[in-house]
This record gives C-alpha cells, sequence and structure tokens, in this order.
C-alpha cells in the first residue's frame, strides 16, 4: 500500500486519534486497533507511520508538550514587568477548563508510558526542565532589575513551583480541588518566597 502524498497530514491524524482515544480509555486500555478506528485508516496504516503504539504515544506527547510550553510562553512574552510575567507564568500552568485542562489530562493520562519507556522518559524530564527555566529565567531578570528579593536561588525556586504544579494538577483533575484552589496555593507560595525590592511580599492577586 502506497502511503499518501501528504505524510505530514496523516501523521498529524494519527496523533490527534491518539490523543482524543486516550482521553478517552487511558494509555493502558487503548489498543492499535482503538486508534486505527478513531482515525479511520486499518491497523496497517498506522504501522507504516509508527512503529508501534508507544512510538506514537511518544509523537502524542512530544506534540502536547510542544503546543503546551509555546502556548505558555507567549502568555508570558506578553507581558513586559517581572511581576505580571510571574503571575502570567503561574496562571499558564493551571489546567482551565478548554484547551488547557484537555492538554494537561492527556500528558497525565502518559504518566505510565514514560515510567517505563526510556525515550518518553526523556521527553518528561526535558518537559520539566523547560518549564523550570520559564521561571528561573523570570525569577532570574525580577533579582537583576532589583523588582524582587528571591529567599532561595533562582532555580531552586523555579523548580518547587514546577514541583508544585505537577503535585496539584492531579487533584484538580480528579475534581479535588478546583483550577481556582491550585491558583491560589501557588500565588500564596510566591508571595511567600519572592519579595519585591521594598521588602513587601509580591502582590499578584
Amino acid at each position: 500500500m502506497a502511503r499518501p502524498r501528504n505524510q505530514t497530514a496523516r501523521r498529524e491524524q494519527l496523533v490527534a486519534a491518539a490523543g482524543r482515544v486516550l482521553l478517552d480509555r487511558g494509555s493502558s486500555a487503548t489498543r492499535l486497533s482503538d486508534i486505527a478506528n478513531e482515525a479511520g485508516v486499518t491497523p496497517a496504516a498506522v504501522l507504516y507511520y509508527y512503529r508501534d503504539v508507544d512510538e506514537l504515544f511518544s509523537e502524542v506527547f512530544h506534540q502536547g508538550v510542544t503546543e503546551y510550553c509555546d502556548r505558555r510562553e507567549a502568555r508570558i512574552q506578553a507581558e513586559s514587568d517581572p511581576e505580571a510575567q510571574l503571575r502570567a507564568c503561574i496562571h499558564s500552568g493551571v489546567p482551565w477548563p478548554g484547551e488547557s485542562e484537555t492538554a494537561s489530562r492527556i500528558l497525565v493520562e502518559l504518566i505510565p508510558v514514560y515510567l517505563r519507556n526510556e525515550a518518553a522518559a526523556r521527553q518528561q524530564m526535558a518537559f520539566v526542565e523547560r518549564q523550570t527555566n520559564l521561571y528561573k529565567r523570570i525569577l532570574e531578570r525580577g533579582a537583576q532589575q532589583d523588582a524582587f528579593t528571591l529567599s532561595a536561588p533562582a532555580g531552586f525556586l523555579a523548580r518547587s513551583f514546577v514541583a508544585l504544579e505537577d503535585g496539584l494538577v492531579m487533584d484538580v483533575l480528579l475534581g479535588d480541588l478546583t483550577p481556582e484552589d491550585e491558583y491560589e496555593f501557588l500565588i500564596s507560595y510566591a508571595t511567600n518566597m519572592v519579595k519585591t525590592k521594598t521588602g513587601n511580599n509580591l502582590q499578584l492577586s
């Protein structure tokens, strides 16, 4: 069977189908045939582009991370001063209803994959590093401009923000917390760990 001329479009079709099945069934219950049925192709057609389901999941993860981080970075870059950027960074890491929640849910559904797949694990570590660097750059810029006084090194605080996000996102997706609750937790952490140049708590809300 010949591949379609537009291979990029077919790959995007398969990745989108895999993402929808993940949301519906989870990674452990998703089968090659499920993805093929969702995409309207045969299992053989899927294997023409991806070696197995794990390789396709890896592409879903890569695309999801790229879109998630790109949106987050664009939101931060739309702000000019460090305080507004920190607020935007915190807000953009919360799984608000809509596109943000869907992206977060897909990435969480893939946790079993990167726990047992070395390539996926490396992707996850790079994802954490990219998000940590978002916070680190904001905190360092604020400190350099004397807008912030940091209670700990920027890298430590940045990784702490990401760890809090990762810990709280599951509670939000399970319905134990609301997105507003997570945002409040993160804002509270920021106001206690980052001071303004006058020595006051950073006001982000």
